[in-house]
């Protein structure tokens, strides 16, 4: 499952996003007052500002014999995007998150988080981090890679593919398959992994072609210290690559076109 292969970066890249949530215990400060100080803090990299309203998922409360749902009060999003729309940072009572729809390496990545996150932790000023998270989702294109005609059993590995690995099983005919795994790795980490073809949908359209998707959620919890949080990022992207490659076969790698870092 985990390649030993080294860390490269793909020409041909199949992440559609990639988000970095840290949650903390609520700041009520943040839902009642607007975070002004927080956006001057960024506004040079950040320049775009909208806020959203949201309603949380009910909340189930109550004793065994007598539980109910409840609704959650509505919240504040905060948004501050950047001029090209390619990075997007999100603030909320209970979280802060940067989202990337252009990647290409985490070193740019780390750098953009770096002025948000330093902004965050001097303002709001938390306790510590309850959960940070790394999340990878990879759609693979075989049109994009001009593959069209390879089965996906010559690009992905078997256990991430159910009855599609197997020979006499078309592809055509298997309407709806996932495979869903959560994993305890390395580092007091843990990953959920979803996987399987997909049809994507973008503006309201459907496109076309089916693609695979490999969606990590790489994230570890407890009371992490916020002067450990970059350090605990590093240990979960740390394993991001490997388990990707240990997924792909080396047709599907070379396809991609693989420059060293």
């Amino acid at each position: 499952m985990f390649s030993q292969n080294a860390r490269c970066i793909y020409r041909r890249n199949p992440l559609d996003k990639v988000i970095c949530q840290l949650r903390f215990s609520e700041i009520l400060s943040i839902e009642t007052s607007l975070p002004a100080a927080f956006q001057e803090a960024i506004r040079d990299e950040f320049p775009q500002y909208a806020c959203h309203k949201e309603t949380p998922a009910p909340k189930l409360v109550g004793t065994p014999g007598n539980l109910r749902m409840e609704k959650q009060p509505e919240c504040n999003n905060y948004n501050f995007v950047s001029a090209d729309g390619v990075w997007r940072v999100n603030l909320t009572s209970k979280f802060l998150s940067l989202a990337c729809s252009r990647y290409t390496c985490w070193e740019d990545f780390a750098r953009k988080l770096d002025k948000p996150l330093a902004a965050f932790i001097k303002i709001y000023k938390p306790a510590f981090f309850e959960r940070l998270g790394l999340r990878y989702v990879n759609l693979i294109s075989r049109e994009a890679i001009e593959l069209t005609d390879v089965p996906y059993r010559d690009l992905i590995n078997a256990c991430w593919l159910g009855p599609i690995a197997e020979d006499d099983v078309m592809e055509t005919a298997v309407t709806r398959h996932t495979i869903d795994s959560e994993i305890n790795i390395r580092g007091g980490c843990r990953v959920k992994i979803h996987a399987g073809p997909v049809l994507v949908s973008r503006g309201g359209k459907t496109e076309p072609e089916p693609k695979f998707a490999f969606d990590q959620d790489l994230y570890m919890t407890g009371k992490i210290p916020v002067n450990y949080s970059a350090g605990s990022l590093e240990t979960l992207h740390s394993q991001a690559y490997p388990i990707f490659r240990g997924a792909i076969t080396d047709m599907l790698h070379e396809a991609m076109e693989p420059e060293s870092i």
